[in-house]
């Protein structure tokens, strides 16, 4: 049920723990085999959804780069469930932020929707400001801007 990440991380038998283990290494490039080719991607900072696991993808290797020292401090959910939820901490500079990944798995295992949420405001809106120049570059690496 679980791609080859989960070799990777044999410690961890499912996607959610996967993509945990694989964020907490600094493995961002290991993140889509985890998820759903039509993914759906709410983000803090944009209006309307993110689709698409290649897209997902390249605002995950942004965010690896505005995000420093983000360590997951709890979470939620049944084992077994579809939903979860990853509670974390993070800089973005010199200011603490604080933030939620909820992941839902669909019935082939794969994250099919996630969303995050972030807090406080002052920390969000350096995030956004960050966010705007990394995820500029890597359109750019990715080969889809302009």
């Amino acid at each position: 049920r679980c791609p080859a990440i989960c070799a990777l991380y044999p410690w961890h038998a499912d996607h959610m723990h996967a993509f945990r283990a694989a964020v907490e290494a600094g493995d961002f490039d290991a993140l889509p085999a985890l998820f759903a080719e039509d993914v759906v991607f709410r983000s803090p900072i944009a209006h309307q959804p993110y689709r698409g696991r290649d897209t997902v993808a390249v605002i995950l290797r942004a965010v690896s780069r505005v995000f420093e020292d983000l360590t997951y401090v709890r979470e939620i959910g049944a084992p077994g469930a579809a939903d979860h939820a990853l509670v974390f901490t993070a800089k973005v500079g010199a200011l603490d932020i604080n933030g939620c990944d909820f992941l839902h798995v669909g019935a082939d295992g794969l994250i099919d929707e996630f969303t995050v949420m972030l807090r406080p405001l002052r920390a969000v809106t350096a995030f956004a400001e960050k966010m705007a120049v990394e995820f500029g570059k890597e359109m750019e690496r990715a080969g889809l801007s302009g």
